[in-house]
C-alpha cells in the first residue's frame, strides 16, 4: 500500500496513462492529483472521466479547475433570453480569463458529452478538495496545488483562502513549516531559479517538493513521486508545441 502524487496533467491523457503504467498503481494504493488536470492539452475531459473511474484517486483543486467549474456550469445551462440577461460582468471576465489560460480545449471536449455526463463532470470537479495533510511513514506532508499566499509562520493552513493556495506560487526560499514537507505543483520546475534539474522533481532543504515538470511545454514531462520511498517516475517528453 503506497501513496503517490501527480500534478498538472493539463489534458495530456496519453502521458498520464503511460505514467500510471510506470507506477503500476495497485487497488490499495492512493494517488493524489495536485490540480490542473484540465486545460491546454487535448484531452482534459477524457482524463477527468478516467479519474472518475478510479476510487483510489483523491483530487486536489488547482487554479484551472477553479476557473473551469464556474464556466462549465454556465455553459451547461440552457441559453435563453433570461439567462443571457443575467450574465454578470464578473462571469464574462472569468470566461475570457479561462479561455486565455487554455480553456478552449476543455470546452471543445465538454461540448461532445451527453447531458448526464456533462453534469457528472461538473459534480466531480465540485468534489476536489483544497488540500490534504497526511503522514507517510515518519514524514508529515501538506499537499497543495500552489503556494501559501500572504504567508505567515503564525498561520495554520485553515487561515489561507482558496486563492492563496491555488494561484500563489510556492516560495522555495522559505520554510513554511518546521516539521512538514510541502508538496506542490503549479510552478514548472523549469521555472525555479537555481534548480539543478529543470524539468524534473525539485526538492530543497526548506522542505519543498515541487512536482510540476512542465508537461504542457515542449520537452516537459509528467512526474509522480512515491511519498513512502521518495522514488520518482516520469513520462516521456511532450513533443508538441512549446506552450499549449
Amino acid at each position: 500500500m503506497s501513496t503517490y502524487v501527480i500534478s498538472d496533467i493539463h489534458g495530456q491523457y496519453d502521458l498520464f496513462m503511460e505514467l500510471l503504467d510506470k507506477i503500476d498503481l495497485k487497488a490499495d494504493d492512493t494517488l493524489y492529483i495536485l490540480g490542473d488536470v484540465v486545460d491546454r492539452g487535448p484531452h482534459s475531459i477524457k482524463t477527468l472521466l478516467k479519474l472518475m473511474e478510479m476510487p483510489n484517486v483523491i483530487p486536489i483543486i488547482g487554479n484551472h479547475e477553479l476557473m473551469a467549474i464556474t464556466c462549465l456550469k454556465f455553459l451547461n445551462t440552457e441559453i435563453t433570453e433570461e439567462s443571457i440577461k443575467n450574465i454578470s460582468e464578473n462571469l464574462i471576465v472569468e470566461l475570457v480569463n479561462w479561455q486565455f489560460n487554455g480553456g478552449m480545449t476543455t470546452i471543445e471536449e465538454f461540448r461532445e458529452l451527453d447531458a448526464d455526463t456533462k453534469q457528472d463532470v461538473i459534480d466531480y470537479l465540485g468534489e476536489f478538495i483544497a488540500y490534504e495533510e497526511l503522514t507517510v511513514g515518519e514524514n508529515d506532508c501538506l499537499l497543495i496545488h500552489g503556494g501559501l499566499g500572504e504567508f505567515s509562520p503564525e498561520k495554520t493552513i485553515e487561515d489561507y483562502t482558496i486563492d492563496d493556495i491555488v494561484w500563489s506560487r510556492a516560495n522555495f526560499n522559505v520554510r513554511y513549516f518546521p516539521d512538514k514537507y510541502v508538496v506542490t505543483g503549479h510552478t514548472p520546475t523549469q521555472a525555479i531559479s537555481d534548480n539543478p534539474r529543470p524539468g524534473y522533481i525539485y526538492r530543497n532543504d526548506n522542505g519543498h517538493i515541487a512536482i510540476d515538470c512542465g508537461v504542457h511545454m515542449k520537452g516537459g514531462r509528467l512526474a509522480a513521486i512515491c511519498l513512502d520511498t521518495g522514488e520518482e517516475f516520469y513520462s516521456s517528453e511532450n513533443t508538441g508545441s512549446e506552450e499549449q
